[in-house]
């Protein structure tokens, strides 16, 4: 067969299949030109999951008559006009192409009228065919009304889910776009009933509205800045993190973007807090300048490339791990251990009345030790008995069951793992005895030279003094071979070959090489288990107190080594609901 030159129709077919691959595409791509017309207000109206019809309203800047058919027309965009505008593209669409793809395989009606016109101007298109404009009545902005989605392509019509699967990617499309915008306001109705409303708010409101209050209530605030990259947002704790991925929203430029680095650094943050069962949740917005990073990748716009991507996923690791890491105690950790808990207070034994049935018991709870014999009556402040004065994690009641701490403090009860909660007290303590020194090397007698890729050598040789920092040493032998001299003390007993490899996909893939440090980690977060204090050991007052300022004092002390919660509180709100106390 020979070369020939497809139809134009035929092509702009081929070109909706990378563009509109289901109603939730062509809706995306339909809001984002609202979005950069300026709306302030969008409105939604889908048919069967937007199968049969998605219709988009807007009160944009609109699009003059003379343009109408070039905003249906392949490659007419006034986003950019030259490279340098596509460098540093700043606008949510650019390429061109959305609504050509949408024409060729729908039939489309897009009505608009400018801020000058006297009245409105319709366009109809079907298959690509289009019509002449004609007049038509509506306010400044822009409509477009879709139907009968890849009527002409019914292939392509067979790999649709059924309509209740597509109007969920529909309403996660809005969902995002309007965590970006909340200074716009979205309205969505399916069938003809109004399924979601948001008005223009600010953006903490507009989270609680999109993510509901479960995650406003258990999310923290990111805040950080380093040169020209800025991070803010909410990032969910540890110990509210849900099982699945549905709750990681990310947006760079305020573009909602799923970029396989961004999601590495972000595990990597929750790696040493979070159970492998659970899943990081957040909402962050990432600024940096245009022209640092290309979201000209794909023609669905969801994947970027950073020119810095090793500065950008060390960045968002670090401001996050830091945020996470943070100890319970917000002030001086010294202070804290110095405050009444060096006298610790007893636990009173109950006193019960002779009478059956009559139980007049008296707690006295925070007495004081006796002080020995030399001063046998020597008083001392206690700490006041509602606990206002007591430290984050309050003073220690009693052991539940050998397994439990219990505590009070000004918000109420402390419930405490005592074995999870030391375990990760030591295990911070390993990692940094570990940090404080160089971190010791296991030479090979004899180097282990192995063949890898000539791109992953490349790749490897900005990496190999801070390789080195920690134990690691390769050289480069050849373009295609590298030879391994030593590894980290406490993987001595790994293979080298596997490691090397597994180390070079990791700096191939993400610019960073973090698995060493994990290994090693692993390491020590199993010797901290074998070393923490074990279940029904019977623990006194004094030590009870201990664990607890050292948790204050402790990097990530809210979750043990493998993400399980170290504590919990319980308010006196809570206690009051559970007694039915005032009611």
């Amino acid at each position: 067969m020979s070369i020939r030159i497809l139809p134009e129709v035929l092509i702009s077919q081929i070109a909706a299949g990378e563009v509109v691959e289901r109603p939730a595409a062509a809706l995306k791509e339909i809001l984002e030109n609202s979005l950069d017309a300026g709306a302030t207000e969008i409105q939604v109206e889908l048919e069967q999951g937007g199968i049969k019809r998605i219709r988009v309203s807007d009160n944009g800047m609109g699009i003059a008559r003379d343009e109408l058919a070039l905003a249906l027309t392949r490659h007419a965009t006034s986003k950019i006009a030259s490279l340098s505008d596509l460098e540093r593209v700043a606008s949510l669409g650019f390429r061109g192409e959305a609504l050509a793809s949408i024409a060729a395989i729908a039939r489309v009606q897009l009505t608009s009228r400018s801020i000058d016109a006297a009245h409105a101007w319709m366009l109809q298109a079907e298959g690509g065919q289009l019509a002449e404009p004609a007049p038509a009545a509506r306010a400044c902005g822009t409509t477009i009304d879709i139907q009968d989605l890849f009527f002409n392509t019914p292939a392509r019509r067979k790999f649709l889910k059924t309509d209740a699967t597509e109007y969920a990617h529909c309403v996660e499309t809005v969902r995002r776009l309007a965590l970006a915008q909340p200074q716009t306001g979205f309205t969505l109705t399916h069938n003809g009933r109004v399924q979601l409303r948001l008005n223009a708010e600010p953006g903490e409101a507009r989270v609680r509205h999109v993510l509901g209050d479960a995650f406003e209530r258990n999310a923290i605030a990111v805040e950080a800045v380093a040169g020209a990259l800025r991070l803010n947002g909410w990032v969910i704790r540890p110990g509210a993190a849900p099982a699945g991925r549905d709750s990681q929203h990310v947006f760079v430029n305020g573009r909602y973007v799923r970029d396989k680095l961004i999601v590495h650094a972000l595990k990597e943050a929750y790696r040493d807090v979070l159970h492998h069962q659970l899943n990081p949740a957040y909402c962050l917005f990432i600024e940096l300048p245009p022209e640092t990073v290309d979201v000209n990748v794909h023609p669905a716009k969801t994947e970027i490339r950073f020119r810095d991507s090793r500065g950008v996923h060390q960045f968002l690791y670090h401001a996050v791990e830091r945020l996470l890491g943070a100890p319970v105690a917000s002030g001086d950790a010294s202070a804290a251990v110095t405050a009444p808990a060096s006298r610790p207070p007893a636990w009173g034994p109950p006193q019960q009345a002779a009478m059956p049935l009559q139980v007049a018991e008296a707690m006295a709870f925070y007495a004081l030790l006796d002080q020995g014999p030399e001063s046998p009556a020597a008083p001392a402040a206690a700490p006041h008995p509602d606990g206002a004065d007591a430290p984050p994690l309050g003073y220690a009641l009693a052991q539940l069951h050998g397994v439990y701490v219990l505590a009070q403090n000004a918000q109420g009860l402390v419930v405490v793992d005592m074995h999870a909660a030391h375990e990760r007290v030591v295990y911070e303590k390993l990692k940094s005895a570990l940090d404080a020194r160089a971190v010791p090397a296991q030479t090979l007698l004899i180097p282990v030279a192995l063949t890898v890729d000539a791109c992953d050598v490349a790749e490897i040789g900005p990496h190999l003094a801070a390789l080195a920092d920690i134990g690691f040493e390769l050289s480069v032998t050849s373009p295609t071979s590298v030879a391994v001299r030593s590894v980290p003390w406490l993987l001595k007993d790994a293979d080298p070959v596997e490691l090397t490899r597994a180390v070079l996909a990791e700096v191939a893939e993400f610019g960073v090489a973090r698995l060493l440090v994990e290994r090693r980690n692993e390491l020590l977060a199993t010797l901290a288990c074998h070393g923490a204090v074990r279940a029904n050991r019977h623990l006194t007052l004094p030590e009870m107190n201990a664990l607890l300022r050292e948790m204050e004092a402790t990097e990530r002390a809210g979750q043990c080594n493998h993400g399980r919660p170290t504590w919990f509180q319980l308010g006196l709100k809570e206690l009051d609901a559970m007694f039915m106390r005032g009611r």
